[in-house]
């Protein structure tokens, strides 16, 4: 027992001396995310450097705005809360109108997105774009932000 004791006190003692192991992760920047998308789409579709150019104008409009956007449904969401614990109709309509908004103001920042970038792509492009989209592929690798792409793929969410 005393053994025991005099174990767990030295780990003690020395576990003071090693430095705190902390590890901090921070969320990837509009531009980390869209140069991750056009460079996974470059590397899919062969994009040009004047595509590249055009489909990160498009995609950073999208990011910034979604951005802005799930700022405001998190609020939404919690006035949502906020009313049913208080069993307030008015605000519940009022939140849910707001979330209800909020979407479609998303999904329309995203077919934007799409639209625009489907729009500079060659018919070789549009043909194995759709491909992917249609076997369920996310063909953005928009997994933190993305696209809902032509014929409803794409995907997040």
């Amino acid at each position: 027992m005393h053994k025991l004791f005099r174990t767990a006190a030295l780990i003690a003692a020395a576990s003071s001396f090693l430095p705190a192991q902390t590890t901090t992760t921070t969320a990837p920047t509009i531009a980390e995310i869209v140069a991750a998308r056009v460079a996974h789409l470059t590397k899919l579709l062969t994009l040009t450097t004047a595509q590249a150019t055009q489909a990160t104008s498009y995609f950073t409009t999208e990011v910034t705005a979604l951005t802005t956007l799930n700022t405001s449904l998190a609020a939404a969401k919690t006035a949502l809360t906020t009313a049913v614990e208080a069993d307030s109709t008015t605000g519940i309509t009022a939140a849910a109108t707001t979330i209800g908004t909020v979407t479609m103001q998303e999904a329309q920042a995203e077919g934007t997105a799409q639209a625009q970038f489907y729009a500079i792509l060659t018919t070789t492009q549009q043909t194995i774009y759709q491909e992917v989209l249609a076997s369920g592929l996310d063909a953005d690798a928009s997994d933190c932000v993305g696209g809902i792409g032509p014929g409803g793929g794409g995907g997040h969410r």
